[in-house]
């Protein structure tokens, strides 16, 4: 009995968890900052920040196209950073 009704609960609770495994990057995101994490999501952020600045300095040899392609990726990255800091 005491089997069964393991077995039971344990099929009821890994049902419950299966929209948990089936989340999108984005909804696990959102998930987690809504348990606080929003603080690791900004310092996160803000080191991509600092790497995308340094990779746009190192590059002084590379075509127009790539430059812009970082400088996107920055105004992204900054503009993720915003959205995050102003949730809080």
């Amino acid at each position: 009995m005491k089997t069964s009704a393991l077995v039971v609960m344990s099929a009821f609770l890994m049902s419950a968890a299966s929209p948990v495994f089936a989340m999108t990057h984005q909804q696990q995101l959102a998930c987690a900052w809504t348990a606080g994490n929003c603080f690791d999501e900004a310092k996160i952020l803000e080191k991509q920040i600092a790497e995308i600045k340094n990779e746009i300095q190192k590059k002084t040899n590379v075509s127009p196209e790539e430059v812009k392609i970082l400088e996107k990726k920055l105004q992204n990255t900054m503009g993720e950073l915003k959205r995050v800091a102003d949730e809080n």
